[in-house]
């Protein structure tokens, strides 16, 4: 073989060698902020859904008077979205999901991570009643159960 053909086989591979290992940095780069991205986008998802359920917990007090309580809070909350007159005709504007969800009373009280059931827990024994609703798969919360400043208010702001 002489020393042109070597050349020209070497520069080839070379070649070859240097694009795989660009396509493997450029890999090595991008999948883990895409993952971060991922998740930044379902954090977003989960607290727009705590937001609508503390929304929707508002509009509970507001009409019945007091929160719902903590033995079947939620299932009451989902119980009044069914049959309440204006929040049948409204609650799909009212609660409106990220997109591509649609609305659904039923799924409004899961964790759209982990499809999971919200922590919902009232204090009735403060005046104001206050409630607290957590996130069962991160540290996520809407209200306290001690202080009642803080009652609608997330801990992520």
């Amino acid at each position: 073989m002489n020393l042109q053909k070597r050349t020209n086989l070497l520069t080839l591979v070379l070649g070859v060698l240097i694009i795989i290992l660009s396509y493997t940095l450029y890999r090595s780069l991008t999948d883990p902020y895409k993952v971060v991205l991922e998740q930044q986008a379902i954090t977003n998802e989960v607290r727009h859904r705590m937001e609508l359920v503390r929304d929707a917990l508002v509009l509970y007090n507001s009409r019945k008077g007091d929160f719902p309580p903590t033995e079947g809070g939620l299932d009451t909350l989902v119980s009044f979205l069914k049959t309440d007159e204006l929040m049948v005709q409204k609650a799909d504007s009212l609660l409106a999901f990220l997109p591509p969800a649609v609305y659904s009373a039923d799924a409004l009280i899961l964790s759209p991570r982990s499809s999971q059931r919200f922590i919902y827990t009232l204090n009735d024994s403060l005046r104001p009643n206050i409630y607290q609703l957590q996130d069962p798969d991160s540290d996520d919360k809407i209200g306290d159960l001690e202080r009642t400043t803080l009652l609608n208010a997330p801990n992520w702001n």
